[in-house]
């Protein structure tokens, strides 16, 4: 069985016992959750949440830059009025650069990828820190958002707070 063919399994055994069908269309928390796209998180278990209780965006690194877009359509739209950013330890970022990706493309892909930031870093805690002055600096965000920053640790499974 191919892993698609196992998820449509798992959702027939979800959606037999499926009772959230009314939810809101805004999240009922009025948070957003920028986490990094890693396998070994799931922020609604890290942060005790449930459907319709925040919007979870997610990318490589979690980089605001990237999330942007999302942020202000939760924000905008959908009445959010927190934003949490959620980088992690042992974290891909990390381990290379911007240069270092795009050659792996032309080389790969043959493909020119230049145009592309992908937003790596060398520091975790930084890149926090980077990412909440990113968010706090932009017109498209509004001063009275609270924007809070953290770092998972994949190995206790615990919140450090980054100021």
């Amino acid at each position: 069985m191919s892993i698609v063919d196992e998820f449509l399994q798992a959702n027939n055994a979800y959606a037999a016992h499926f009772q959230k069908g009314d939810l809101p269309l805004p999240p009922a928390r009025k948070v957003a959750v920028l986490a990094c796209m890693d396998a070994r998180l799931d922020p609604a278990r890290i942060l005790g949440l449930e459907e319709g209780d925040a919007h979870i965006i997610r990318n490589a690194g979690g980089r605001a830059a990237d999330a942007l877009r999302s942020l202000v359509i939760s924000e905008q739209l959908l009445g959010t009025n927190t934003i949490v950013i959620l980088h992690h330890t042992d974290c891909g970022m990390l381990t290379f650069t911007d240069d270092t990706i795009h050659e792996k493309v032309k080389k790969e892909l043959s493909a020119d990828a230049d145009h592309i930031a992908f937003l790596p870093f060398k520091d975790l805690e930084q890149s926090v820190r980077d990412d909440i002055a990113f968010l706090r600096s932009s017109p498209l965000i509004p001063q009275s958002i609270e924007i809070r920053g953290f770092i998972y640790d994949v190995r206790t499974g615990k919140l450090q707070a980054v100021e």
